[in-house]
């Protein structure tokens, strides 16, 4: 996986939705886990804004830096097969010949928080090989806030005429993001002023984010070097927040607590209420799995 074998990647992500306790599997996780690599980036906003569309077009600029990169599309499932729509797959055109892109869809399933149940043990065997790896969630709308519990970044997009300040606040969403965009820019006045609206909701969560200020900006997906909504200044933004955050220890932190919470939220998700009182503590030791934490208590219960 390592040497950019495409379907090497496919079978691991494979075999982990075939086998997710398997020792192999756990294996696999754990030695990725110990090993992260890439810049892990989460695009989230509602349906309709063009995330799919600014994920091809930050796929073709990070390429262009020489980046390699891996895609997760986790996209709305059929309720009569429980299968991936694969809307997003068709919408985010790469080259299919570019062994430094992988592209898989996952099914959100019943999950409402944007994320499908295996995206964070995907996101974590994409992250030991890819330099950057970016998330698109589902668009669901004001649940979708999980990709703050994987993603390193999270950037959320708006389109104009999505509403004023008050309605960001109201969505509960503005609260997750550390870079804010809004797409199709060449609409002009429009988007202007959802740039205003969207700046007047984050400026009231300032306090909240550990002395990070939020990037945001108007960007188009068809934007040429030198326009306002040019995907160079987002890049640029995505950057700034990865350079901060491996400022001291931040992203060990962070990574840290996500780890711990997905801990949590699986063990919940498998023995309920209950039997979350009875696993005990469920912190970690600096650099220590969860998955194979997490078969350790499931088998214990």
């Amino acid at each position: 996986m390592r040497g950019g074998d495409k379907a090497a990647v496919a079978r691991a992500l494979a075999h982990l939705e075939r086998a997710p306790e398997g020792s192999d599997t756990l294996a696999l996780l754990d030695a990725a886990y110990a090993a992260p690599r890439a810049h892990v980036i989460g695009v989230t906003g509602p349906p309709g804004v063009g995330k799919s569309t600014l994920l091809g077009a930050l796929v073709r600029a990070f390429r262009g830096q020489g980046h390699s990169v891996g895609v997760i599309a986790v996209d709305p499932s059929s309720r009569r097969t429980g299968g991936a729509l694969l809307g997003d797959r068709v919408r985010l055109l790469t080259d299919p010949e570019d062994a430094g892109v992988f592209v898989r869809s996952m099914a959100a399933r019943d999950r409402l928080g944007g994320l499908a149940e295996m995206t964070v043990a995907a996101m974590v065997l994409m992250r030991a090989v890819y330099d950057v790896v970016l998330i698109e969630t589902v668009g669901v709308g004001q649940s979708e806030t999980d990709v703050a519990g994987v993603a390193d970044t999270v950037l959320f997009c708006v389109q104009p005429g999505s509403g004023d300040s008050l309605q960001f606040m109201k969505a509960g969403i503005v609260e997750i993001p550390d870079v804010a965009v809004v797409t199709k820019a060449d609409m002009g006045r429009p988007a202007r002023r959802a740039l205003v609206a969207l700046k007047g909701a984050l400026s009231l969560n300032a306090a909240g984010r550990d002395g990070w200020e939020v990037r945001a900006l108007t960007v188009s997906a068809q934007g040429t070097s030198g326009e306002a909504g040019e995907i160079d200044g987002l890049i640029q933004a995505l950057d700034t927040h990865r350079d901060w955050l491996a400022e001291g220890d931040r992203l060990t932190r962070q990574r840290h607590r996500q780890s711990e919470q997905w801990l949590r939220e699986a063990l919940r998700d498998r023995h309920g209420r209950v039997g979350l009182a009875r696993a005990g503590s469920l912190s970690l030791g600096p650099g220590e799995s969860p998955f194979s934490r997490l078969a350790e208590i499931a088998a214990r219960l």
